[in-house]
């Protein structure tokens, strides 16, 4: 069950899909998520702080409907503090990939993680797709070690970082 950090007087944020009315605070949390954690993430902070917003409310609008891919945020009514996006594996029916993970600093340890990750898994399922599967740098061990608690086990994959080729991610797969 999520809990509030210590102390904390927000409310318990909800985990539900993205709606077009997010957009503004779904690019702020992308703009947080980048400068907390760049190597996580496929674009640049400074990438993301140029794009227009129209074109990020179009992405959002986009995922916030439909069975292909889809973004989940927490949400305690006020600022997101959560961030889970799900894809259609285009190689491999029944596959959904896990992208964009990200807990904000505060509410990390809370079950928030898990509560996202769910929230894709339940979308994947209800889509027809029973499986989850995430790439983790080699060497975020704090992230791995919050998958395989999460149920996600290590495939023994290894692929290159897609933008940074001296690093490698290792691959993740649970039931959905």
């Amino acid at each position: 069950m999520t809990r509030n950090p210590a102390g904390s007087t927000a409310r318990v944020p909800t985990v539900r899909r993205v709606r077009p009315t997010d957009a503004a605070r779904m690019r702020a949390l992308r703009l947080e998520m980048l400068a907390d954690a760049p190597l996580a993430f496929l674009e640049t902070l400074a990438d993301a702080a140029a794009r227009p917003h129209g074109e990020f409310a179009a992405r959002i609008a986009y995922t916030s409907t439909g069975p292909h891919t889809a973004q989940f945020v927490a949400d305690p009514g006020g600022r997101l503090v959560g961030h889970a996006g799900g894809v259609a594996s285009p190689h491999e029916a029944g596959l959904t990939v896990v992208f964009g993970v990200y807990v904000t600093p505060a509410w990390r340890g809370t079950g928030l993680l898990a509560a996202l990750i769910d929230g894709v898994g339940a979308w994947s399922r209800a889509c027809g797709r029973p499986e989850l599967m995430l790439e983790v740098v080699i060497g975020n061990d704090r992230a791995y070690r919050s998958y395989l608690r999460l149920g996600f086990t290590d495939t023994g994959v290894r692929v290159p970082h897609p933008t940074i080729p001296s690093m490698r991610e290792l691959q993740m797969r649970r039931a959905a």
